[in-house]
Formats: C-alpha cells, structure tokens, sequence
C-alpha cells in the first residue's frame, strides 16, 4: 500500500500548537530554539501561549504552521515518504520533508515569502471567500462574468473553491454566487488576495531568495499545488515554487492525481486535521 505525507497551510493554526511536539519529541527543542534565532523573535512562545492576534498574524502565522508540520515530520521515527505534497504553503513544508531544502533555508524562504505576502496586501484592498455548493467549472464562469479582479484561488475539494481578488471583485463575487444557488458564499479572515494576480509583486520579491538557495535532489516526488503533478527536477521544482504566488492551488486534481498514481494512504503532518477531510471528499 502506497502511503503519502501531506501538509497543511494557513489558516490551520492555533493557539498551543505544536507543544506536545516541544515537550514530548526528541530533537524538537532544537528546532525550537534554532528557529528563534533565524526569525530574530521568540515564535515558540507566541505558538503555545498566543495572544492569538500575534499568532495571525502572515509573518508570525506561515512560520509558525511551517515549524509544527516540519517538526511533526523531521522528528517522527519511521518518517519514510513515498510522496508528498503541501497546500499552498504547506508546500514549503513538503520539500523539507523530501529533503529538497534544510530546515534552515525553508525557514527562511517561509519568512521571505510571508513578508513579501504581507507587503503585497498592503498595497489595495483585497480578500478570499469560501464557495461551497458548486462545481468547479460554475465557480470559473462566474468569476469571469464579473467585471472587476476575482478568480478561484483554492480548488480544495469536490464543491469547495475559494475565490481570490480586490474587495469590489469579492463583495461582487458573493452575491453572484448566492443568486446562484450556492450552499454558502462568505468572506474569509485573511488580509489579502492570496494566489491571485495581485500577489504579483510577492512573487518577484520572492525570485531572488529562491534562486539564491540551494536546492537539493528529493527523495521522493513532490506533487506541486500549480501543476498537480509529480516533480522531480530541481529547476521545475523552483519555478512552480515562485508561480505558486499568482497561481490557483489544484489540491482536488493533485490528490486525484495521486490516487490514480495508487496512493491510498494519506497521513497529514502539522497543525489540525483539515487537508484530511478534504482528501476524504475527493475520488
């Protein structure tokens, strides 16, 4: 039986997460305290103890869900991927696991890429809504029918695509889909239109510290969100890597990719148990 490991992506933190790895796993205080010192900020603390303002914030919230999944995974004694895979970035995460990048330098591309995320925010008025209750083909031509930027951001299941895009496009967007008969149509608690054009200057901020770290042959194949396919060449790895910014993630085409390339098992490393709901949906 074919086992894969995949991982989570923002907006599964919380409040007290990875403790139990801190207090319970050998080697996990290490990465801790190694972690401390590359982000220049006691993230731990903010981790276990919150407040929970601090923890949502992008450039405490994505090193934070990075260092509970990789964790999970660099500490787990019969860790032995056959494949992996991230949501969006979950990703960044996954190719620790398959040993393309070192703790460290996935560190601080998570960190380059939540303070490039976060600037890019700043820039226009912008957010993502969850649609539930519609395929993913209606989900495309209403965002197309609406004369200002939306489009699907996160194809997560079967019937649930999160839309990206400016506040006008997003408030625009909701109503459609409610006049569309949609099971729900709602704003979601994040602070920018992630994986959509206006991520644009993230991604060039992104390139240079990409292309400066170095990457490694993978153990295993990696599935990336951009192309729901398996990758094992270093320079496609990067490339889908950086597009991954401006890009929709195909997490239903890669887990159906998956499973048709005869994985049955999947085992879900980090913060909370939601990418297994999702898988649990899809065929």
């Amino acid at each position: 039986m074919k086992k894969a490991y995949v991982f989570p992506g923002q907006g599964s933190q919380f409040v007290g997460m990875a403790k139990d790895l801190y207090e319970e796993r050998k080697g996990a205080r290490a990465y801790f305290d190694q972690a401390n010192t590359i982000l220049g900020f006691d993230i731990a603390k903010i981790m276990f103890e919150g407040p929970e303002e601090d923890l949502l914030q992008t450039s405490v919230t994505q090193p934070a869900i990075f260092l509970h999944s990789v964790i999970d995974a660099l500490t787990k004694e019969d860790f032995d991927p056959q494949a992996v895979a991230g949501h969006s970035l979950g990703e960044f995460s996954a190719l620790v696991a398959s040993k393309v990048l070192s703790f460290e330098d996935g560190l601080k591309l998570v960190q380059a890429r939540a303070n490039a995320m976060q600037k890019a925010c700043n820039h226009q008025k912008s957010g993502m809504a969850a649609i539930i209750g519609m395929d993913d083909s209606t989900v495309k031509e209403i965002c197309a029918s609406i004369d200002a930027l939306v489009i699907p951001a996160n194809y997560n299941t079967v019937g649930q695509v999160v839309i990206s895009g400016s506040e006008e496009g997003i408030d625009l967007a909701i109503e459609k889909f409610k006049e569309a008969g949609a099971r729900m149509a709602i704003k979601l608690n994040v602070n920018g239109a992630f994986h959509s054009p206006l991520m644009k200057s993230a991604e060039e901020e992104l390139a240079a510290q990409i292309n400066e770290t170095v990457f490694h042959k993978p153990i295993c194949p990696i599935y990336q969100n951009v192309v729901a396919k398996p990758m094992l060449e270093l320079h496609l790895i990067k490339e889908n890597l950086l597009k991954q910014l401006t890009a929709p993630v195909l997490w239903t085409q890669t887990i159906v990719q998956m499973k048709g390339d005869g994985f049955e098992t999947f085992e879900e490393l980090g913060p909370g148990k939601v990418l297994t709901g999702l898988i649990r949906k899809i065929k």
